[in-house]
């Protein structure tokens, strides 16, 4: 009896997360998010933090698709070992802009990957970027644009705030949520075909 073709579900709601995987020819057959709390816990680190999460992403979303590779991943903006929000209001945006002026600061996507034989791959990957010092009136504008809701840090890198960014050493990819070479590379060593 020949095998079906093997499946995959992104453990994810994020738009950008799919527009990357698309990006790289590699279209879901579900996407699906998973309802999990993102806080952190008590004394967990930023690195931590994103591993966890991206692990309970594609655990909670695996229960309900067994025979797929299901992909999981969470987003972690952290300066030192204070985690930042994902932005929900204007002064939100604000403060995480306020905080970053100026600094440099680390961007951790956490990767889990499950196959439907139990196998799992989890991957961490991490980014620096330095913003550069900023005014009040780019604050201002940028918090007016309402870009920044809904994102880790209160900012996306692929949109207007790409202005702010002096330097990024890592994955740019990952930056906007979904480290491609390493979600590849996971993808084909637990044999979902990456071509």
């Amino acid at each position: 009896m020949p095998q079906p073709p093997p499946r995959l579900v992104l453990a994810s709601a994020s738009p950008r997360r799919l527009a990357l995987l698309r990006q790289i020819g590699l279209e879901p057959h579900a996407v699906e998010a998973a309802e999990v709390d993102e806080s952190p816990l008590k004394n967990e680190t930023p690195r931590r933090l994103a591993l966890r999460l991206a692990q309970a992403k594609a655990e909670g979303v695996a229960r309900r698709h067994g025979q797929s590779h299901v992909l999981g991943a969470d987003t972690v903006v952290a300066v030192g070992r204070r985690v930042l929000p994902k932005a929900e209001s204007g002064e939100e945006v604000r403060l995480c802009l306020g905080l970053l002026s100026g600094r440099a600061h680390r961007v951790l996507t956490g990767l889990c990957v499950l196959a439907p034989d139990g196998r799992r791959g989890l991957r961490l990957v991490e980014s620096r970027l330095h913003i550069k010092r900023l005014t009040e009136a780019e604050i201002a504008g940028y918090v007016e644009s309402g870009e920044g809701i809904g994102k880790a840090g209160g900012y996306g890198v692929q949109g207007r705030a790409a202005r702010f960014v002096q330097s990024l050493q890592g994955s740019y990819s990952g930056v906007v949520g979904l480290p491609l070479y390493e979600a590849a590379n996971l993808l084909a060593g637990l044999g979902y075909p990456v071509s």
